[in-house]
Parts: C-alpha cells; sequence; structure tokens
C-alpha cells in the first residue's frame, strides 16, 4: 500500500497509555503509512522502545495537550489504578480510545470524566498488515464528523465495522478479536492431521499455512459467499466432498466454533463485570 499522503488522517497528537502487542501493531502499521513520530509519545512502565524516534516514558508528568488522542492500551484490571495516575494530567478533555478487553463505556465515562469523548475499539493482531479488523463502539461526544474521522484512519489497518448496540460488543470481538487465534489453531491442526497421514511434518505445516493463505485471499477477492466456493471444488463422489462430508456431519464444524465464540463472548462478559467492580 501506498504511503497516504494527506496529514489530516493523522491526529495532531497521540499518547498510547501501555503499548503492548495491539497498541504496538496499530502504531506500527500507522508509522509504516507515514505517521510522523514527533506526534506520538508512549507511557508504559518498562520504558522499554517501541519503534525509532517515538518519546517514550515511564509516567506521566505533564498535562496532556487539547485534541490529543489518547489510546488506552494497558491490562483491564489496571484500568482504575490507570485512570488515578494519569486523570490529574487530562485537564484539557481528550478523546479517548480504549482497546481494553472487556471493558464498558460507562466504566471508561465514570474513570474520565472529563474527556471530550471515548469509544471503545477492539482491533486484531492483523492490522499490523493492514488486513485486520477494527471494531468501534461510540459513547458520548461521538458526531458524525469525529465517527468519519476515526473511520478513516483506521481504515489504514483494514476493516472498520461500528457496532450500534454496546451489547454485541462481546459477540464481535469474540468473532473478529478472538478469531485469528482460532485460525492459527486450525492452520496447525490441518498441518498435524496430513503429517498424520504420513508426510514430513514441516512439509505438512508449510502447506496448511499456504493453504489457508490462498483460500483466505480467494475468498476475499471472490464476490461469491464460501460456502458456494467450497462446493463448486466438491466434485460429487470426489475427494474434497467426501472430506467435506465429515465436517458437515451434524454441522460438526458449526456446533464447534459457535461453542467456541460463545465461550470467549462470556469471558467478556465477565471481564466488564471484574471491570465494573473496580471502579
Amino acid at each position: 500500500m501506498a504511503r497516504p499522503e494527506p496529514e489530516h488522517l493523522w491526529p495532531d497528537r497521540l499518547l498510547f497509555i501501555g503499548c503492548g502487542n495491539m497498541a504496538g501493531a496499530i502504531l506500527g502499521r500507522w508509522l509504516d503509512l507515514g505517521l510522523p513520530p514527533y506526534r506520538v509519545k508512549v507511557v508504559r512502565p518498562s520504558g522499554k522502545p517501541v519503534a525509532p524516534d517515538i518519546e517514550v516514558t515511564t509516567r506521566l508528568e505533564e498535562v496532556v495537550t487539547a485534541g490529543t488522542w489518547v489510546v488506552l492500551g494497558v491490562k483491564p484490571q489496571q484500568l482504575a489504578q490507570v485512570a488515578q495516575e494519569i486523570g490529574p494530567f487530562l485537564v484539557h478533555h481528550p478523546r479517548i480510545l480504549s482497546i481494553l478487553a472487556g471493558v464498558p463505556i460507562a466504566s471508561l465515562e465514570r474513570c474520565f470524566p472529563d474527556a471530550a469523548s471515548i469509544v471503545r475499539c477492539m482491533p486484531n493482531l492483523p492490522v499490523r498488515t493492514g488486513q485486520g479488523v477494527s471494531l468501534f463502539y461510540p459513547g458520548n461526544g461521538i458526531d458524525a464528523e469525529r465517527r468519519a474521522a476515526i473511520t478513516k484512519t483506521f481504515s489504514l489497518l483494514g476493516l472498520v465495522e461500528w457496532l450500534e448496540e454496546e451489547a454485541l460488543f462481546d459477540a464481535a470481538t469474540a468473532l473478529s478479536g478472538c478469531g485469528p487465534a482460532f485460525v492459527y489453531r486450525f492452520i496447525d491442526a490441518l498441518g498435524a492431521a496430513g503429517a498424520s497421514l504420513g508426510l514430513d511434518p514441516a512439509m505438512a505445516a508449510r502447506m496448511a499455512l499456504a493453504t489457508v493463505a490462498g483460500a483466505g485471499l480467494s475468498a476475499v477477492h471472490s464476490d461469491v459467499a464460501p460456502s458456494a466456493m467450497a462446493d463448486a471444488v466438491a466434485s460429487k463422489g470426489g475427494m474434497t466432498r467426501e472430506g467435506l462430508d465429515v465436517l458437515d456431519k451434524d454441522e460438526a464444524l458449526k456446533v464447534l466454533l459457535e461453542q467456541t465464540l460463545r465461550a470467549a463472548r462470556d469471558r467478556g462478559a465477565e471481564l466488564a463485570k471484574l471491570a465494573a467492580s473496580k471502579d
């Protein structure tokens, strides 16, 4: 992807509170696409560098400039402590974007009453390569213009979806936020299954990875539903059909994935209750 030229794609100032895997993936992609490092500051207890020319500090010690996007990337259970530590420096009504799993808007608004706006966001790790999904739910202070600005900037990371009901946030997170991990498990299992049939394990792993990558790209660039694509390559009485019959029997694969997503969603609800109890 060519680097975007317009300066207005980037906020004037970005403050990352915590910069673990997910926040680091977002920041890394934006830097690759031309985000000026001087606009970014990272606060993380370790003080560990995150990228060349990015200012990193172990604690916030000065008032945050008006209009700054504050990206919360700490662990959910640290929210109350972090809010207490950085709250005195947020007097200029910053715009807060939270990627804290399971923490609802109500909890964020209680922790940051002076924020101009608060948005929940849940990206997934493929945002690092521009092939990710970013979910959003708007809190108070998010008008159409602000929503469009967020969409434009995060579209550089992949697909952007806005949820109109916060109650669906955990379900959507289970699908796209947790989904990559489930796909990685499938790739691993596909390779292991090939090895169990006698293939060299390393070769089977490479084949599984390339097969899933190629199939995914084919599905992305096709206007045909994945179910129809599967049927199109499954000739009656052939090898593919025989294998699909195993996956399709009693809808076993669908049932397994529904159980998987339900477990992840329910854990999100548990995390929300835990966050609320610590406000």
